[in-house]
Order: structure tokens, then sequence, then C-alpha cells
């Protein structure tokens, strides 16, 4: 009787033991295997219940998810867990590495979406070393891409001109610095009124980190809501940094592997979204002077209805106020506490505070009505004139900066230029006196000037503030020349480092041209760059506690790269007389920044933002939560 049990014994476990059956499940139909085991890694039962379940279901769709990115790559490592290869009645379990160069290419797509990167694609839980004995789940799709690869043609940049939403633009960002990481990173300045990232893109050799005497230089798109080619050109400039820097384009090699380019396509998402909104809902080709009014005001303004280019500080006031000052120089000006008093965007908050954390050297911002470049004061000097000259110490540098985005502009510095005439006449080689044109304050150049080291102009793109999606490719064409052309010229004037007797770098030092009430100070490590237009020029360095140094330079006219002028300071006794130099009576000091700390509220009320935002799901959210019992919660991000 003993027996008899023991072999019935027998016979049901060789029944349950688990066996190799195929695959049949139509999304992993083409994986390089045909057999599986259940129950499969993820601890599904039966193949029915692998495919009924919110895994499958996302691997069924994910093409269109991801509009074809990643795919079929996503697809079939997904299937590798919810399929595992089986032979021999043995479980083979997918590689680690295949996993982690997926995840490493594609986790941008699924941030794109606002969808978490899938936990059964967790490459420590699912995957294995190669010393484990692992297969290669996409082996199969590596020798067709091979045979596809082979027959491409000569490679370039493939843009796709179109206008994409902020969640578009911000995916774009990062895709662009997933497939460009050793040149390029993505970072966040702050949010908008609304919640949204204020998201730039850093192009440097060396991504995230300052490099002794590499000149940095920033571009700021979309501050008015509803001037757009801004920030197109900007996304598109991204695009093809990144793809002419892997195709071996010596051009852009050499300007990212010498510049620090940041680039922030957008400052006023709140407003972009509204006045976009607005463009489709006026589309009606008989309804052209509704749209064309909607353009020109919706959307100017951020959520609060603030126009971000009146809203910094104006330091151009004081400068005037205090120009007959015996000491008084146009630079480093500390911000009024009165400012602070007044309603502060939170787009203006982090463009300050992002300004004065990097040492900019040169910068463009990009605005739409006009077809010309601007450059400082925007401010007139006579309270009661409009539309007077009002120069910078650094006029003839600022003319140099303007002229060469005019100039390698396709249109801009023609004598038959098309003017827009918007706001009277602008003259005829494309650049302008910002109060010369039409006076306001609390613009962002003259802070830049006035406030940081930072030369920023202002690049007016063409009388359409929302140019049709059809003419975004001549729009490219147009400034793509300029665009390049600009960054490189902050290779312009003398750079040097200013050290003590001890070969220290003394941050702060102060950089003076004879000529120019106008100084710069000196970085972290000493390091300083100084535009400068051609010719002979007496250059001083100074710091409080050394004596100065000075130095006779000649700048050629035809030189590519910024001269080296190094500083060795002595240490000295303090001269009372010259420490007076280094502070405007009754102004405070550089380093008080919101004293009277107004932004905590804004911190409490994005947190509250982000809660609500929380709650808000996606929009692919409702889809899985329908098909399945159980919503999968994993698939949402928690930030």
């Amino acid at each position: 009787g003993e027996n008899i049990w023991n072999h019935r014994k027998h016979l049901a476990s060789e029944l349950t033991l688990p066996k190799c059956v195929d695959i049949m499940m139509n999304y992993c139909d083409d994986m390089s295997y045909t057999h599986t085991m259940f129950p499969n890694i993820l601890g599904h039962r039966t193949r029915e219940e692998a495919e009924l379940g919110p895994e499958y279901l996302l691997l069924s769709v994910v093409h269109n998810l991801l509009n074809g990115e990643c795919t079929p790559d996503i697809r079939m490592l997904g299937c590798s867990v919810l399929l595992p290869r089986c032979e021999k009645e043995k479980v083979l379990k997918p590689c680690r590495s295949t996993c982690e160069a997926v995840r490493k290419n594609c986790r941008h797509a699924f941030e794109g979406i606002e969808m978490a990167w899938p936990y059964f694609l967790d490459c420590d839980r699912f995957f294995v070393s190669d010393q484990e004995g692992c297969y290669d789940p996409l082996e199969g799709l590596r020798e067709d891409q091979a045979s596809i690869d082979n027959t491409f043609e000569e490679p370039h940049t493939v843009i796709q001109f179109s206008y994409q939403s902020n969640a578009q633009m911000n995916s774009i960002l990062k895709k662009t610095a997933a497939r460009c990481p050793e040149i390029a990173t993505t970072y966040s300045i702050g949010r908008s009124v609304e919640g949204k990232d204020l998201l730039v893109i850093e192009f440097s050799n060396n991504p995230g980190v300052h490099e002794l005497l590499e000149p940095e230089m920033k571009y700021i798109g979309n501050m008015h809501g509803n001037e757009v080619l801004g920030r197109q050109l900007l996304i598109y400039l991204t695009q093809y940094l990144c793809s002419e820097y892997l195709l071996g384009n010596q051009r852009i090699q050499s300007l990212i592997n010498t510049t620090r380019i940041h680039i922030l396509p957008s400052m006023n998402p709140d407003g972009y979204e509204l006045a976009a909104a607005e463009v489709q809902g006026t589309n009606d080709p008989e309804n052209e002077e509704a749209q064309n009014y909607y353009s020109w005001t919706l959307g100017r303004g951020n959520a609060q209805n603030i126009d971000l280019n009146r809203n910094f500080p104006d330091l151009t006031a004081v400068a005037y106020s205090r120009r007959r000052h015996r000491h008084f120089r146009s630079d480093h000006i500390p911000i009024p506490d009165s400012y602070w008093f007044d309603k502060v965007a939170p787009e203006t908050y982090a463009v300050m505070k992002w300004i004065r954390s990097i040492p900019f050297v040169l910068s463009a911002n990009f605005h739409g009505g006009e077809l010309v470049v601007s450059y400082p004061y925007d401010l007139s000097k006579h309270p009661l004139e409009e539309k007077m000259f009002s120069p910078t110490p650094d006029e003839q540098v600022f003319k140099q900066i303007a002229r060469t985005y005019a100039d390698a502009h396709a249109t801009m510095s023609g004598n038959n230029s098309e003017r827009c005439g918007n706001f009277g006449s602008i003259g005829q080689d494309g650049i302008i006196n910002g109060a010369k044109w039409y006076s306001f304050a609390g613009g962002m150049q003259d802070f830049n000037y006035l406030h940081t080291n930072c030369l920023e102009v202002t690049v007016e793109l063409g009388c359409d503030k929302f140019p049709a999606e059809e003419e975004l490719y001549t729009g490219w064409q147009d400034n793509k020349e300029a665009l390049l052309t600009f960054m490189e010229s902050v290779h312009r004037g003398i750079k040097g480092i200013v050290k003590d007797a001890d070969g220290n770098g003394i941050k702060g030092a102060r950089i003076s041209v004879r000529g120019i009430r106008h100084d710069i100070t000196t970085a972290e490590n000493g390091d300083y760059w100084r535009m400068l237009t051609a010719g002979i020029h007496i250059v001083t360095a100074s710091a409080p506690g050394y004596t100065r140094a000075m130095k006779k330079i000649h700048l050629p006219a035809r030189m590519q790269k910024a001269g080296r002028v190094d500083f060795v300071l002595q240490k000295a006794v303090v001269e009372p007389d010259i420490e007076e130099d280094y502070n405007i009576p009754s102004m405070g000091t550089y380093e008080r920044f919101d004293p009277y700390n107004q932004f905590e509220r804004y911190a409490i009320r994005e947190q509250n933002q982000n809660r609500e935002e929380r709650q808000e799901k996606p929009w692919w959210w409702s889809y899985f939560s329908r098909a399945h019992g159980s919503a999968p919660t994993w698939l949402l991000r928690i930030d």
C-alpha cells in the first residue's frame, strides 16, 4: 500500500512541477526565445493572470505612450520579466547590464509623460549579472538594428519644427541631456506661480561644474509668455548642439569644450500656456484681427499678470541718482530693501538668484514684436524724456555685442530690413540703445549690468509675436548662425586669474579699465572675464587689504579668443580712503538678498501646490485605473 501511495505522490508532484510552455502572448511573440514558465518572476501563476495584469497592459500601449521612442526595447525588456526565458525546465533571467543601458537611455521618456519608471523593470530586483548566467533579451533586436544602421546615409541633425506644450518642452530638454550625458545636464532654478519647473539645460565638457577660466553665458526665452519664437529657437538650439557634437562638428565641439552654456527656453511657462490656448482658440482665418490683438497682449505677463520685464529692481535710477558721487561706479549695486515690499514674481526671484549664483559673462534674452537688438540702459537718464539716448559706461562694448547678433542674423542689420514700427523709428543697422527706443524701469538687462558682471542684450526676433508653425523653420534658418556666433563672442576681451603672493586665487577682487566706470569682480577661485573692444587699455586689479596692480594691454582687432592677463597682488596696510570705494553710502551690502524673507510664503505655497499637483493625476491615469481592478499606483511619480 505504501508503494502505491509513494507512486501517486510522485505522479502528483510531476504534474505540478513547473514546465517550459509556449509564450503565446501577442506583444511578446518576437522575443529571441519561444518558451517561458509560470509562475513567472513577478508571481503571476498563469498566462491568463499575466495577460490581465497592468504590467502587460503597459507593454501593449508603451509604443503609443512614448510616441515610438525606446520601443521595442522597453516592451522586450518587460517581456523578459513577464515571460522569462525557459530552457530544460529552468528559468533564465535577463541581464542587468541590458536593463541598465535601456534605463539610462529611456528614463527621460517616462519623465516626459510624468510616469514613474515601471517597478518590474527594476534592474537590481529582476535582472542578474553576467556571472550568474543571464541572457540579453534584446539580442535579436540588435542584429536587426545592425542591418538597418548600415543602410543609413550621412548622419545629420533632425529637428521637428513645431510648437511644444510645457511638458513636451521639458521632456525634450531631459531627453537631450540623456542623449548627451557627457556634455549636458538639466536643472531647475525654481517654479512659476502655477508650480511649473523653470528648467535650464547646460552644455559644457564638464556639466554641473564651473571650470577655472571657462566663461559662462546664458540664453533666456519666453520672458513674455506670448512672445514665443525665442522659446522655440532655444529648444531647437539644444537639440542642435547635442546632435552636432555627437556627429563630430568641430565648431560645436570647440564651443562646448571651451564654454559653459546655460539655456532657459521659457522663463514664463504660465503665460505661454495662456497665449497658446488663446491663439488656438482664435485660429479662425476670418477672425485675423482678433488673433493679432490677442497674441499682442494675452499671456504677456505671468499668472499674476506681472510683466516680468518690469519686475526687476530698478537699479538704473539708483545709478543715475549717484553718478556724481566721487567714488561711485555703476556695478554691483545692492538691491534696495524697498524693492522687497512690492510684488516680486517667483519667476523674477528665481532668475535673480540664478544670476547671482553663477559668474555669467554674457547673456541674451529673446522677445518678439520688432526686429532689432536693444542694449542697456533701458531707462532714460532724463525722467521726462521717453526716447533719450542713455548709454552705459560700456557703450562701445554693448554696441559690439549687439552687432555680433544683428550682423550674423539673415536680415536684421540690412538697411531694407522689414521694421515693424510698433515703437517708432529704430535706425538702420539692427541695433539700438534701449532708452532711445522707448524708456522703461525694472528691466532684466539693466539689472544684469548693474548688479552682476553679466552683459545682457535683448533680441527682438520679428514683428509676429506668435508666428504660424510653418514659419518656425525659416525662423531657425534666419537665427541659427547668430545664435552660434553670439555664444562664441563670449571669448572676446581679456580673462585671467588674480592671485595673492602665495598663489591663491582672490575672490571678489575688482578689475577696472581706465575710462570705463564699471568694474567687474573675480569669481570663487580668482578668475575673471572682461569683455572689451579692440585697442589699448589700462587694466587694474585691486582688493581690500592688497596693493593695486596695473597693466597696459593691447587687444588686436581680429583676436578670436580672450587675451590672458593675470595679476599678483601683494598684501598691504589698508588705506581708509580706498576702503570707501567699496561701499555706497546708505545702500546696504551686496550680500543682502530678500532680507525680510518675503519668499517664505512662496515656499509654503509651492509645497501646497505640489500636494495639489500630486492629487491631479496625469492624462494616461484613467486608462490604467479603469482597465484593472486595483489601480497601479506604481505608475505615478513621487517627486
